[in-house]
């Protein structure tokens, strides 16, 4: 993964009221947790903050493992990106843990 920062000011998010067809793909503990690796949703948000919360708001495991306040890595289409990244059809979202090397 690339380790420059995506900013959603590099995308436009998709128009108000859009749905998008996105695939998530959960790693490590966060998988563990929420008891798959993936899965691909239809959702309305248009940022990576948004569907976050999204996810959150569909109650255990969900909102434990992806808990504000809790240190999640998010990545839009492999690249390493911050909540106001734009989602956009068809792209791949990851979430996992922050990972220390050595």
């Amino acid at each position: 993964m690339n380790a420059q920062i995506r900013s959603g000011e590099q995308r436009r998010p998709h128009p108000e009221g859009a749905v998008v067809n996105v695939r998530i793909r959960y790693f490590a503990s966060i998988r563990e947790a929420v008891g798959q690796g993936q899965e691909g949703l239809q959702t309305p948000s248009a940022t990576l903050g948004a569907l976050r919360d999204e996810l959150i708001a569909r109650g255990e495991p969900y909102a434990s493992a992806l808990a504000r306040g809790k240190a999640v890595r998010m990545a839009l289409d492999q690249d390493m990106s911050d909540e106001s990244a734009a989602l956009r059809e068809g792209c791949e979202v990851a979430f996992f843990p922050p990972v220390t090397g050595g």
